[in-house]
């Protein structure tokens, strides 16, 4: 036991081990509730915030849904005086809740184009026929002609590449929504035909079914995505990745400078190391850290490219991200090991709450925010997962297009990196005029 010059014993040293292998100072350790009490407060509220963030952001989409956009497109010419293509559009936004799902009503062009940069989750298309084929089969339905007779097709575009949940919701929303139009439209039908045949008059039992649900629904895919991108969760996946490239890699390059340059004390496995400590300042030392951060960036990121590549995942643009996921990579591990220099070990926890914790329920990658509470779509504006995110599923799933999220990814990486500079040259270089050294306090 080490004592100090008054000669009373430190209280919060250890008793050295005892030749007989047992430890004088275990009982005094679990008697001394700052030693096992915070360990236990830290690790308890951070998995409780884990599994609130975590399970509230999945558990019902369906309930938090809100501003869920689809694009509407009526292209119906109409026939004579009547245009059913315009009651179809108008039931559909009378019968899909607004809170949820925002339609938005624009030509087949823009819907396409929307549908092309991700913007929304799918297109309801109504076509130009629509009213003619519908005036056809009432009156092959009242003449009760022999033949086949056709349905008017409403067709619903999907968009897989927006988000691995985005078809259900899309189809879910619009399946309710059109069995109440059917049944809409098969009455106002079934009536105009009753009032042609008389009061006295029945329909047959054939022309009530038919006309009874007298729109077919087609859906398909737009621009479906390839075997080998795990159903949509490929783009999520390799943005966790490079998060985790940069946040751990981050630690273990924290850990290991400092331990070599005597700022830390190193063990492996029994053996215990701490060099004498290097007069280097912390503002050097955070340079030093950023440097090997940058090579980290460079190295990993094209290893991943490489082993994407062994693996098949499809990579039309793979110059595009070995650069985007080096430069992500880089600005995650610059900014953690900031933070580090900033607060010391409470960095470590405050990275893995920014980058981990808030960061992965927030990313927009598995559920779409749409489809969870407001809170994780506030999250997702600056959360650095969120804007890694939108650039990887830019490049692997619409073909690099600035305008589909890869400029915003890329800026929004950009401002974290800036952030990240500059809190980490501000608070060494305060220390370091401070004077105050690394070194036990």
């Amino acid at each position: 036991m080490t004592s100090n010059e008054g000669g009373a014993a430190e209280p919060d040293q250890v008793d050295a081990v005892s030749p007989t292998g047992e430890s004088p100072g275990l009982k005094r350790l679990l008697g001394h509730p700052r030693v096992w009490l915070p360990p236990i407060v830290v690790v308890t509220l951070l998995m409780s915030l884990l599994a609130v963030l975590y399970l509230d952001s999945i558990l019902d989409p369906r309930k938090n849904l809100h501003d869920f956009p689809i694009a509407l497109v009526n292209q119906d010419e109409g026939e004579g005086q009547n245009n059913y293509g315009d009651q179809i559009a108008e039931n559909l936004v009378a019968q899909i809740p607004s809170d949820k799902i925002a339609v938005r009503e624009v030509g087949i062009g823009s819907a396409e184009s929307m549908l092309r940069k991700g913007e929304v989750y799918g297109a309801i298309i109504i076509p130009s026929d629509f009213s003619k084929i519908m005036s056809n089969l009432a009156i092959a339905s009242g003449a009760n002609a022999p033949g086949d007779i056709t349905k008017p097709l409403i067709t619903v575009r999907t968009n897989p590449r927006a988000g691995p949940f985005a078809t259900g919701i899309v189809t879910a929303f619009f399946d309710e929504a059109m069995t109440q139009v059917n049944a809409k439209v098969g009455e106002q039908l079934t009536a105009e035909l009753q009032k042609a045949v008389g009061p006295d008059g029945e329909l047959p039992a054939v022309t009530k079914l038919t006309v009874s649900e007298p729109v077919n629904v087609h859906t398909v895919a737009f621009n479906p995505l390839p075997d080998g991108t795990g159903n949509g969760l490929s783009a999520f996946y390799y943005s966790l990745l490079l998060l985790l490239a940069g946040f751990t890699g981050a630690m273990i390059v924290s850990s290991l400078v400092d331990a070599r340059l005597g700022f830390a004390p190193a063990e492996f496995g029994p053996w215990f190391m701490f060099n004498p400590s290097a007069h280097v300042s912390r503002f050097h030392t955070l340079l030093v850290k950023w440097g090997i951060m940058i090579v980290v960036g460079i190295v990993v990121s094209a290893i991943y490219v490489g082993i994407s590549a062994f693996l098949d995942m499809p990579m039309s643009r793979a110059p595009a991200l070995f650069a985007f996921g080096a430069y992500a990579i880089a600005a995650v591990g610059i900014t953690a090991v900031s933070v580090m220099a900033a607060f010391g070990t409470a960095g470590l926890l405050i990275n893995l709450v920014i980058f981990i914790v808030l960061g992965v329920p927030s990313s927009g990658g598995t559920v779409p925010l749409e489809g969870q509470p407001p809170f994780f779509g506030w999250l997702a504006n600056f959360e650095p997962l969120h804007q890694v995110f939108v650039g990887v599923r830019a490049i692997l799933y619409f073909d690099a297009r600035y305008d589909s999220g890869l400029l915003h990814g890329f800026l929004m990486t950009t401002f974290g990196l800036g952030f990240g500079l500059v809190l980490g040259v501000i608070a060494t270089r305060i220390y370091d005029r401070k004077g105050f050294k690394r070194g036990a306090i």
